[in-house]
């Protein structure tokens, strides 16, 4: 990417913690090289809303219940391109994204899961992971693709699985993770000192 300020797209379902973790890091100085262009919900009382409105960032609104995805997802990156976004990032966008939507932004998608990929994808990763009896859980960076929870691995960060746990417990920890992991892996993305070499992401 270009030594210009990346612009950045939020793309958020909930309360907006990982976006809110983002926006601390840019405005702490330890993420440097982008701002935050608008903040994008498929949830019209999302939380994350609020808070980008408290920040004083743009804000859009596509509910997407009972939409055709890809008429939805074109809106979303109607409104993505109008405020020159170079990078999107999901932060608890809980929708599939279409593929359509997907071409439109090649490896400038990211996306952050709470599980170590490509173990435990979809959702109540945190429950699959104790389920399993892993011993070890933590969160994945990705470029997100076609398929879910499956493109090109950026970042992890692991925590491990106390016999105490419970599905709340460790979500809890792992999101603590979670709010560094997504800060440091935009950091490694805007650098644009990398290439991906099959399915590995190779700093340069």
């Amino acid at each position: 990417m270009s030594r210009r300020t990346t612009r950045l797209g939020i793309l958020l379902s909930g309360r907006g913690s990982n976006f809110a973790a983002i926006a601390r890091a840019i405005a702490e100085g330890r993420l440097t090289g982008c701002e935050i262009a608008v903040v994008i919900s498929n949830v019209a009382d999302a939380g994350g809303l609020d808070l980008a409105r408290q920040l004083g960032l743009p804000t859009a609104v596509f509910v997407s219940k009972g939409r055709n995805r890809a008429e939805h997802d074109a809106d979303v990156t109607a409104c993505l391109r109008a405020h020159g976004v170079d990078l999107v990032c999901l932060a608890g966008y809980m929708r599939l994204l279409s593929p359509e939507f997907v071409a439109a932004f090649p490896e400038r998608i990211l996306n952050i899961h709470p599980s170590l990929l490509p173990a435990f994808p979809g959702l109540d990763a945190q429950g699959q992971a104790l389920e399993y009896g892993a011993k070890v859980a933590g969160c994945t960076v990705h470029f997100v693709d076609e398929h879910l929870d499956h493109g090109v691995i950026i970042l992890q960060k692991v925590v491990p699985v106390l016999d105490s746990d419970n599905a709340h417990t460790l979500a809890e920890r792992i999101l603590a993770e979670e709010h560094q992991a997504y800060a440091e892996a935009i950091g490694r993305v805007v650098s644009g000192r990398y290439r991906v070499v099959g399915r590995r992401f190779v700093a340069a």
